[in-house]
């Protein structure tokens, strides 16, 4: 229970650094490119964490590590972007939610992989031998 408390935060961190920087991208980019290119930002910054502070005792070589990592978050990329369109662009204009419905869309996007995030990265990026 306590490493899922650490990844939980080391998670909450890196969707900080998503949330935000999909924020900025917004500016540029349309809001799926702008949802995908920040959720590779807090995939690295989630790596970096989750090495370091969650499962350090991994003892999978680091080109391992990152191939499992991203194989597991491109999957949450997935469930983050379609959660992310289903509410903001179907559900809340249909219930007629208009608080800043992208925002809370992408904040329930992010939220909704960490379980199985979770469960992949312990049983198979940062697995010890």
């Amino acid at each position: 229970m306590k490493k899922f408390a650490y990844f939980a935060v080391a998670g909450g961190i890196a969707a900080l650094f998503n949330f935000v920087s999909r924020i900025a991208l917004s500016q540029i980019f349309t809001y799926p490119v702008s949802i995908v290119i920040a959720y590779l930002i807090g995939m690295v910054t989630a790596f970096l964490l989750n090495r370091a502070f969650v499962f350090p005792e991994g003892n999978e070589s680091v080109h391992k590590q990152v191939g499992w990592f991203v194989a597991i978050n491109a999957l949450a990329v997935l469930q983050t972007l379609g959660i992310s369109l289903l509410l903001a662009k179907w559900v809340f204009p249909t219930i007629n939610f208009s608080f800043h419905p992208e925002m809370v869309a992408h904040a329930v996007g992010i939220v909704v992989p960490i379980f199985s995030s979770y469960i992949g990265h312990k049983k198979f990026t940062f697995r010890t031998k």
